[in-house]
């Protein structure tokens, strides 16, 4: 999968804030951009990790794929 990252500069720190604009919430940071890229490669891979859902008796889970 590809997805776009952010990646910008905090002129006070010198840090790197990385996010990816369409997972929303999905942000990281890292002291180099290298190291920015690596932590939100692994903030990714965490948005994505699908959680057990407690559903109601007779509740259908069912998955779409959207083109």
């Amino acid at each position: 999968m590809k997805w776009r990252v952010i990646l910008e500069p905090d002129p006070e720190t010198g840090d790197w804030a990385a996010w990816c604009p369409e997972l929303p919430g999905c942000t990281s940071a890292g002291e180099t951009e290298e190291e920015a890229l690596e932590n939100i490669k692994e903030a990714i891979l965490l948005y994505l990790q699908p959680e057990s859902i407690d559903l109601v008796p007779g509740a259908i889970t069912r998955e779409i794929v959207l083109s």
